[in-house]
Order: C-alpha cells, then sequence, then structure tokens
C-alpha cells in the first residue's frame, strides 16, 4: 500500500482505532513494516489530521501498558503448551 502517505496514515488510524488493534497487527494487515505504522501514526498523523491522532494515540498508550502482560501470556503459552 505505497502512494499517498496521508492517505495510508489516515486508513492505518481508522483500523486501530476500528479494531482497537496493535501496530503489529495494522502492519501485517496493510503488509508494511511495524516502523512505518509507528512512524506514519507517531509523526506524520498528528501533521495534518490532529484530532484522529489524538484518538489513536489512546489506543496506542493502552497497548503499551498491556504490553508486558501480553510478553507474559505469549511466553507462558510457549513453554506451558496451552
Amino acid at each position: 500500500m505505497k502512494g499517498n502517505i496521508e492517505e495510508r496514515a489516515c486508513n492505518l488510524a481508522m483500523y486501530v482505532i476500528e479494531n482497537r488493534t496493535t501496530v503489529r497487527a495494522a502492519a501485517k494487515k496493510f503488509g508494511i513494516s511495524k516502523s512505518t505504522v509507528h512512524k506514519d501514526l507517531q509523526e506524520r498523523l498528528p501533521q495534518f489530521n490532529h484530532g484522529l491522532y489524538l484518538q489513536v494515540k489512546t489506543i496506542l498508550d493502552e497497548n503499551k501498558a498491556q504490553r508486558h502482560i501480553r510478553g507474559g501470556m505469549a511466553t507462558r503459552k510457549k513453554y506451558k503448551g496451552a
């Protein structure tokens, strides 16, 4: 999904907001790297759509607060096989 960077950033933001998903899941869905998703949402989006940025920022902050829990659950699943 190359092309218009502003359009891509808006589409990414809407996807994250609607599905309350992570940067990793959004990157997989759009076929781009996590770094690109992060850069689009954190650096490019506030420049041209600040309202949308504020909405997506709350979800990204929530994901950041929960990532240590997700990591622990993944490790547990890996070693317990459950």
